[in-house]
């Protein structure tokens, strides 16, 4: 048997598990805060945590990437998920700091279930992450995120079409309209991450 002397980083594997278990806890505050509008403040404070914890998570894995000399899979796709998996992250908690920031009351049935979406697509992205260790069993994951996010994109389509019949004033919708792009955005994002996870798998194959 040969002697592997630089041997494989495998530390970026728990560090992509943590991100995605991160994005589970931060969509499920997200839930919270849409239905809780008197705990708002505080939950808006638990997702800005969440997207703090996701931010150090990242910078871990560039950290480790700029120190490894043999990483598991390709730098640049590394670089990547890393990335995505941040923008996922970045995009939940900007949508609730504008709920904030505007002061929406009530928001539209609509987000809600663009959250369920975005609720849905960090679980899987959760459970698949452990299985880049081996590679098996991936595609049901990309395929199920690319689904998601279809649906999140018809969602949307149906959430711009009802703040453009007349039911809000001008200001509401631009408020509304602000925080309905940024929750697509996240799902967009969860979409990149499977995409990145995708090409892992069959440059890895």
């Amino acid at each position: 048997m040969r002697l592997r002397l630089t041997p494989k980083d495998e530390s970026f594997y728990d560090l992509f598990a943590r991100s995605a278990d991160n994005l589970v806890v931060g969509a499920d505050v997200l839930g919270r805060f849409l239905h809780e509008a008197a705990n708002r403040d505080r939950l808006a404070s638990e997702l800005r945590e969440c997207e703090h914890a996701g931010d150090t998570i990242t910078h871990q894995i560039f950290r480790a990437l700029n120190s490894s000399f043999v990483t598991p899979f390709d730098r640049e796709d590394i670089y990547r998920l890393a990335s995505n998996l941040d923008d996922v992250m970045d995009s939940m908690e900007a949508a609730a700091d504008l709920v904030q920031l505007t002061g929406l009351g009530a928001l539209p049935q609509e987000m809600e279930r663009q959250v369920e979406l975005l609720q849905r697509g960090a679980r899987t992205t959760a459970d698949a992450m452990p299985r880049l260790r081996t590679m098996r069993d991936l595609e049901p994951f990309w395929i199920e995120v690319n689904r998601i996010e279809n649906e999140a994109d018809r969602l949307y389509r149906r959430l711009l079409s009802r703040l453009f019949s007349g039911d809000y004033d001008a200001l509401t919708v631009m408020k509304l309209k602000e925080v309905a792009d940024e929750l697509e955005e996240a799902a967009d994002a969860l979409e990149h991450v499977a995409n990145a996870v995708e090409t892992i798998a069959v440059k890895e194959s």
